[in-house]
This record gives structure tokens, sequence and C-alpha cells, in this order.
């Protein structure tokens, strides 16, 4: 099973040990076009900060993340499973899983992101700021961008078992499965479920999506789940006590769409 899951804006500080190492990185296939981005950000942090911080996205009172970007090459890392800090990551609370299912997520958790592409939870990287929807000086949008490179790599990384993509909008531009790998691809939607005057309603609610998607996978590790496919994503959840409505795609090379309808938000 890979579990593909956003990065996050909240980022821990930076590490106390040796600072980023490329080449050390999972999917090394990915190594050029990070560097190009690594070298894109740079540039453009130490040209001009105020352009910085407006390329960027960042309020007049993150302006000192533009400063934190120019020390990616020599702030200390940390594995990015410690550095992501959202929602979803303090739901997941990698920390706080057995040795098992922290060996489990090393091996099935991917984190899309604009500066790297793609990181597994155990790679080191440093806090950065530069989300998948920015438009990078010389390269462009960096959802656009990563496309090709990541149409070499994922399909390998994703094998012949079951992809669980958790990925915000923003991140699934970079990447979308095609063909078999779509196939075997399950996306999943958080809907909150309530009555109101005796009439059942549904909403989406963000936060509440994000933290159920972190317990969801937490749930999964511990439980050591192995689902080959979509459908056995439906058995395996639901035996875990959540409600999930699927259908089947009713065209061949199209993902599988999950509802997973849940009546508390917490």
């Amino acid at each position: 099973m890979l579990v593909l899951l956003p990065p996050s804006e909240g980022k821990a500080a930076a590490g106390r040990g040796a600072p980023l190492k490329p080449e050390s990185l999972s999917l090394p296939g990915l190594a050029g076009a990070r560097a190009a981005v690594l070298d894109g950000l740079v540039e453009l942090c130490a040209a001009d900060e105020e352009k910085a911080r407006v390329v960027l996205g960042l309020s007049e009172g993150l302006r000192g993340e533009v400063a934190k970007n120019l020390e990616l090459r020599t702030a200390g890392a940390r594995p990015a499973g410690e550095l992501y800090t959202g929602v979803l990551y303090d739901a997941l609370n990698l920390a706080s899983l057995d040795t098992a299912a922290r060996r489990r997520a090393g091996k099935s958790l991917l984190v899309f992101s604009g500066l790297w592409g793609a990181v597994r939870v155990g790679d080191r990287i440093p806090p950065y700021r530069c989300a998948m929807g920015v438009k990078l000086p010389g390269l462009g949008a960096l959802g656009a961008f990563w496309r090709e490179p990541m149409a070499e790599v994922m399909p390998e990384a994703a094998g012949d078992g079951l992809v669980l993509d958790l990925r915000s909008s923003a991140y699934t531009a970079a990447w979308k499965p095609k063909g078999a790998v779509a196939e075997r691809t399950a996306s999943v939607r958080v809907l909150h479920s309530q009555l109101v005057d005796g009439v059942e309603k549904r909403s989406v609610v963000s936060h509440f999506n994000k933290a159920t998607k972190g317990r969801m996978v937490r749930d999964l590790l511990l439980a050591g789940a192995r689902p080959k496919g979509p459908a056995e994503l439906v058995t395996a959840l639901r035996d875990l006590g959540y409600v999930v409505e699927a259908e089947a795609p009713a065209r061949s090379g199209r993902t599988w769409e999950l509802d997973v309808v849940v009546t508390e938000i917490h």
C-alpha cells in the first residue's frame, strides 16, 4: 500500500543534526528537478524579499519565512514525518506508533511537496516555505513543473498494490494516476452527517477532513492492514469501524472515490 499525503504549512523548527543531503532523499529520479526548484527558490528569496513574499503567497506577518528559505542548504534537517506539524500529522502522530507501525509508515507514506516533489517520512529535510501552487520565476507553476518528473518515478513507486490518495487538489496537479495504477487508486472524501429538522445533511469540513484522514492512516498502520486494492481497502476500513460508501468506477482506467461518513467532529 502506498499512501499519498499533502504536506502542511506548519513545520517544526530546524533540526540540530546535519543539513540537507539531497542525494539521500527517496525517489532519486527526482534529483534534477529538486535541484532546479531549490536553486530557483533560493535565488528568488536572495534577490528581493518583497517579491519573494508575494510570489510565495505569504502574509506580511510571515515575511520571516523568506529568510528561512535562504538557509535551506545549511539548516539542520529532520525526518519529514517530524517536520510537518499540521492537523493531519497531529492526528497521525507518527512518534507514538509502535515499532512495527512506524516501519510500515516508512515504507508506505509518501508526502508531496512543492519543493521536493515527494519524500518519504524518513527523509531528512529542513523547514521551508514553497507550496505546490507557487509560480516560481524561470520554472512556472510548480504543479505543472513536477508532472513530467513525477510521471517518470511514480509508477515504480506505486508498484502493483493499492494507492491511497489523500492529497489536496493543489498536490494532485503534480501527478495523476493513469491506466492500471489508476484502477488500483482510491481517493477519500470525508463527509460530516447531521440531522437538521429530521433530515440528514452532509457537508465537507476542512479541518475535520484532515484530522479524520490522519486518524484513518494511523488506524490502518496500527492494524497492519494490507489491502491489495480499493475494494479490500473499503473492507479494511469498515472492519476498523469507519462508515464507508463506495462504488467501483463505471469505466476502466478510473480511480475509486470513497466517502467516509462521520457524525462527530473532533
